[in-house]
């Protein structure tokens, strides 16, 4: 590899792993979340430059910081020199106007953007305001005052280091779409002026819950792509993974423990969900000996510090399902009965047309598959999931298992046309060409 090649893989790799303590420790030195990651985005571009010439530094994100700040010195001077001309042509034209008896406007106050001195910070690399930092980072980049699309962009792109590229990679959109996304995001955030603070009481507690949303939403759209011509993003599933372990350290609350641990039990049965080439591998068909056990024993203790005093929340609820699953040795010796269980309370403090029909599968395991289909059946009145591949999916498996083929048929075919992931609409198409008469 040449040396431009080595020291490109190390920027990357040093803003990959430092990108939230680099923006966050940058807007807590400007108060102005734009300008930080603005300013982060020209120090790594820098980077780019000069570390193939100059080496890499020995503290890289020192370096990065360090650049980043005196590129915000430059524009809150370019800003001041603004200011002053300003308030040069203000003073005109307020002489002018004295002249003429006609009151002339205040003169601009000049107060700079940095938080303080723009000169020497030695609290900018405070390694104990680190923490604090990246995590009221992740609740700027989640503020409600943001779309979701617009929240998940930001989180990617300031907290798990993602480039535009990658991100619009990851979602099947354009470059130009996450672009805009990420400009709008910070245009709002200045607009709006929301602090770069932790929240404290209730409005933490909330947002947190939004910080949660996001990871989760994040994680799903790897773990289970709705469309494009993969079944797994392993990239964007395991970026939620990690970014759900640096909140655990920054916000070690029950619920939080409970993502964790959803996530860990869900991307442990990954090395086995995917086939030779590609195509996805339903869990009865699933090799168990290729799930990543220590993915499971990190998911489980995940789960044992997902109880708090109002019992399990909805992630960990969830986290107690695939439990289930990681620990039965096969299909027939799961436990069905409590994975029910777990649905019924899990749709009771999370209720959705999804969870619903989850339980269905799992009413169906336990007790029979037109027992199941009675609680399909069920949401189909109800009109519910409309839309969507799954249901008739879950209702075609089960009538294909109580015999009635014609009718499986119809309704695999039907899930296959609805369905916007090229992998999963085979095995659906494939399907429908087993139980054919």
């Amino acid at each position: 590899m040449s040396e431009h090649g080595a020291a490109r893989r190390a920027v990357e790799a040093v803003w990959r792993i430092e990108s939230a303590r680099i923006v966050g420790a940058l807007t807590r030195y400007t108060r102005d979340f734009e300008l930080a990651e603005d300013v982060a985005q020209e120090a790594l571009a820098e980077a780019l430059v000069s570390w193939p010439r100059e080496g890499t530094p020995r503290d890289p994100a020192a370096w990065l910081i360090a650049t980043a700040r005196r590129r915000a010195i430059d524009a809150y001077r370019r800003r001041a020199g603004r200011d002053e001309r300003y308030a040069a042509l203000a003073q005109g034209l307020a002489e002018g106007e004295a002249t003429s008896g006609a009151p002339g406007p205040p003169a601009p106050s000049g107060t700079g953007i940095l938080a303080g001195d723009p000169g020497s910070d030695p609290a900018m690399l405070d390694l104990d305001r680190i923490d604090d930092d990246v995590l009221a980072l992740m609740f700027v980049a989640c503020h409600p005052v943001l779309s979701r699309e617009a929240q998940i962009a930001l989180t990617l792109r300031v907290v798990g280091g993602l480039t535009s590229d990658e991100i619009a990679r990851a979602f099947l959109v354009p470059v130009a779409t996450v672009q805009a996304r990420i400009t709008r995001a910070k245009k709002t955030i200045g607009a709006a002026r929301v602090p770069f603070e932790v929240p404290d009481g209730a409005d933490r507690a909330a947002r947190l819950s939004s910080v949660r949303g996001v990871l989760y939403v994040i994680f799903t759209s790897g773990s289970s792509a709705t469309s494009g011509d993969d079944w797994i993003r392993h990239d964007l599933a395991r970026e939620a993974v990690r970014l759900t372990r640096v909140l655990t350290r920054l916000a070690p609350e029950p619920e939080t423990f409970g993502l964790l641990a959803l996530l860990e039990l869900t991307a442990a049965r990954f090395p086995a969900r995917v086939g030779p080439s590609g195509e996805p591998v339903l869990l009865e068909d699933q090799d168990r000996r290729r799930w990543d056990r220590a993915s499971i024993i990190r998911g489980r203790a995940a789960l044992r510090r997902a109880s708090g005093p109002a019992g399990m929340g909805a992630y960990a609820l969830q986290a107690a399902i695939a439990e289930c699953h990681a620990v039965a040795r096969s299909v027939p010796e799961t436990d069905w009965d409590r994975i029910v269980v777990l649905y019924e309370a899990l749709g009771r403090i999370a209720p959705s047309p999804v969870v619903d029909l989850n339980r269905a599968v799992a009413v169906a395991m336990a007790q029979g598959p037109d027992v199941g289909l009675r609680v399909v059946d069920g949401l189909v009145d109800r009109g519910v999931l409309a839309g969507s591949h799954l249901l008739p999916g879950v209702r075609g498996e089960l009538l294909a298992r109580l015999g009635r083929t014609a009718e499986a048929r119809g309704e695999y075919l039907r899930a296959a046309e609805l369905c916007g992931n090229a992998a999963e609409r085979s095995v659906l198409e494939r399907k429908a060409r087993l139980v054919e008469p």
